[in-house]
Parts: structure tokens; sequence; C-alpha cells
């Protein structure tokens, strides 16, 4: 049956503003989901090591600058750079073999111990942002 449909101009209006709201939810819950997730008290040193040592390259929220690399980047995951790659790299440097920032000098007055925080917060926040 085909024929001239007679929608009343209320009922398109309705549609029309449940479809607004559903996109307004919708969009509401990427937004919320794009924010930054707040750090267990078990992470907050290793955040806080993080942003005073390595922040400056890679950024505060792991997506890199113009200095380093993002290591929300899948070749950070685990699978690819396992945690001693991280270890490395602060303490005694790296070649670029990835990227074309040029090598990683070690961290100056980095420590093992620092690290033993860091790499776990890093992880937390790749778990957090969906990398793996």
């Amino acid at each position: 049956m085909s024929g001239n449909y007679n929608i009343p101009h209320a009922l398109i209006k309705v549609l029309a503003g449940l479809t607004f709201v559903s996109l307004f939810s919708f969009l509401s819950v990427m937004v919320a989901s794009a924010e930054e997730p707040k750090v267990p008290f078990t992470h907050t040193k290793g955040g806080k090591l993080y942003k005073d040592n390595c922040a400056v390259c890679h950024g505060g929220t792991l997506t890199g600058t113009k200095q380093g690399p993002p290591l929300l980047h899948p070749f950070y995951k685990p699978s690819h750079h396992a945690d001693f790659s991280f270890y490395r790299a602060a303490l005694k440097g790296v070649q670029a073999h990835h990227w074309e920032f040029g090598d990683m000098p070690p961290i100056q007055g980095i420590t093992r111990e620092d690290m033993d925080a860091i790499v776990p917060f890093i992880r937390w926040y790749q778990k957090e942002k969906g990398l793996f």
C-alpha cells in the first residue's frame, strides 16, 4: 500500500526533538569517555614522575609532542615494546627506530625506582585509553 502519509507536524517536531536528544546523549557519552581518567592512588607517584620527566616529550596525556612520539601508539603496546624497553630508554637512552624525532638520550636523574612507578602508570593509562 503506497500513498501519501499525512504525518502531523507536531509528530515530526517530536521525532526531530527525540533525534536531537539522542544525538546529544550520544555526544555527551563520547565526550565523557574522552575525559582524562582519574589516576588511582596506586599510580599517583608514577603519574607525577611521568609528568616531571617524560611529559615534555611524550605529552601529558601520552599523545606525543614535537619532541617525542605518542606512547598511546600501537608501537608501545606491551606486545611490541615490553616494559623493559621503557626502562632501557629512560635509563640508557635509545636510538631512533620508529620515529624521526632523533635518538632519545637517557633522562638525567631518573632512577630504576622511579621507573618502577612510571612504567605501571604508563601501562595503566594506555589500558584506560583502550590501547590494549
